[in-house]
């Protein structure tokens, strides 16, 4: 868990992210200590590094007592286990020693970890004798061995880190609890058991009050926005309708009004009169050359295609995003991947023909719309850049730095930004074209 310190607007309103507003409640301090294995200082520490190591110290140390392990988000817990695959040697020697590393300066984050910090060699040796592993499949189960599921949102976006999870976590439920957005707490999840992928959030109505403006599905089945004028008729929450897809509208006792939240969703079914909801997308989360649309639900299915090739290879790739460029005429789009070994370890020199093959299965996955352009040579040949491992943890520091909540951070799916652009084209070791245009 990761707070940012609260921030003044110009009229001198305090604002906060919806984590950090959370943590500083006096009902989460309270109930901290019999909750989680993290105190509130290392939330609240200024430096995430520091932040997370200590949460990890903490976790290892009652890692007897442990019975969830979780944070707001996949990417989140992900970046907790390759930060600890990193760090494990050290925390070890910390927990033989009873002595904090010298680079955890926080005094916040010191003074807590003193009135637990002793010399624990046994629990250290048995914690070392698990990391130190060929392979780190199923290291939360080890880690902590009375852990019952591992809590954190795995819909939407987070979908791509489920496979990694649960090579991690090895037949743990991944647990996505409820649906929020910073401006209110709209649904939760009533069968948690279910796989991620097939989640529904059941709206709470009163939370907020939900309207629903309508989205239309298009033949080759991208999603396009209805015009939002005065004539656009908003939906009420009871009259929505199975199968339907609505961009979510919130009226909320804070002063919102009509507030247009960016998340496509839609309708699965009721629990009652209660209508229950999967996340589709982000809204205007598209990559675009001319007049082609593709949604991020689109590239989501077609990276999914495409690293289907990796898993013989023994091969996982852990992280995505996209860009168009068009530096060059006609442009075309840009996936930037990271791959890595299943054992855990950095992949080999990668095979050129199945990486020009994943290519040419991502551009034949795309809509019909794209495929038509490619044949027409309005778009050009679809590339994937490989870079090194440890890439998008680089890109979410960079996100970090510029005030981002950690705990709340969400990794692109379309880069927009040239500062990120640069973090990712330096560490590029691999580019790859597809041959030819779609069938």
């Amino acid at each position: 868990m990761f707070a940012r310190p609260e921030i003044e607007t110009p009229s001198g309103l305090k604002a906060a992210s919806v984590s950090t507003s959370i943590y500083s409640g006096s009902n989460f301090r309270t109930s901290l200590p019999k909750l989680y294995t993290s105190p509130v200082e290392t939330i609240f520490c200024p430096d995430p590094n520091q932040g997370l190591y200590c949460q990890l110290l903490f976790g290892l140390i009652q890692r007897d007592e442990v019975v969830k392990v979780g944070s707001v988000f996949a990417s989140t817990v992900l970046r907790g286990i390759k930060f600890l695959e990193n760090h494990w040697q050290e925390l070890c020697y910390d927990i033989k020693t009873g002595r904090l590393s010298d680079w955890i300066t926080d005094s916040g984050c010191r003074n807590a970890v003193s009135l637990v910090m002793k010399p624990n060699p046994e629990q250290a040796d048995l914690i070392e004798n698990i990391c130190n592993c060929k392979s780190w499949e199923g290291i939360i189960r080890k880690l902590w061995p009375k852990a019952r599921y591992i809590c954190c949102i795995c819909t939407g976006i987070m979908r791509q880190y489920t496979i990694e999870l649960e090579f991690y976590c090895r037949g743990l439920p991944l647990v996505s609890d409820l649906y929020a957005c910073s401006e209110a707490i709209c649904g939760i999840n009533l069968e948690p058991l279910r796989k991620p992928c097939d989640v529904s959030y059941t709206f709470l109505p009163n939370m907020a009050y939900f309207e629903f403006l309508p989205v239309k599905n298009e033949r080759d089945g991208s999603i396009e926005m209805k015009s939002n004028n005065e004539d656009t008729e908003l939906v009420d929450l009871v009259n929505v309708k199975a199968g339907q897809c609505y961009e979510l509208i919130v009226t909320t006792c804070a002063g919102l009004y009509r507030y247009k939240v960016g998340d496509v969703l839609m309708v699965s079914g009721f629990y009652n009169n209660a209508p229950q909801f999967q996340f589709v997308e982000r809204k205007n989360v598209i990559l675009s050359v001319d007049q082609e649309k593709t949604s991020e639900t689109d590239l989501f299915k077609a990276v999914t295609e495409a690293k289907a090739l990796l898993d013989p290879l023994g091969l996982i790739l852990t992280e995505y995003t996209s860009y168009v460029d068009t530096s060059s005429a006609p442009g075309h789009y840009v996936l930037f991947w990271e791959i890595k070994g299943k054992e855990g370890k950095h992949c080999k020199e990668l095979d050129p023909k199945i990486m020009v093959e994943c290519c040419s299965r991502m551009e034949e996955s795309l809509h019909y719309t794209y495929k038509i352009y490619r044949k027409r040579n309005i778009i050009a040949a679809l590339e994937i850049r490989v870079v090194k491992q440890g890439s998008f943890e680089a890109l979410m520091d960079y996100y970090v730095s510029k005030g981002t909540s950690l705990s709340q951070y969400k990794k692109p799916s379309c880069i927009k930004s040239e500062e990120a652009l640069k973090i990712l084209d330096s560490r590029v070791i691999g580019k790859y074209f597809s041959p030819k245009s779609p069938l």
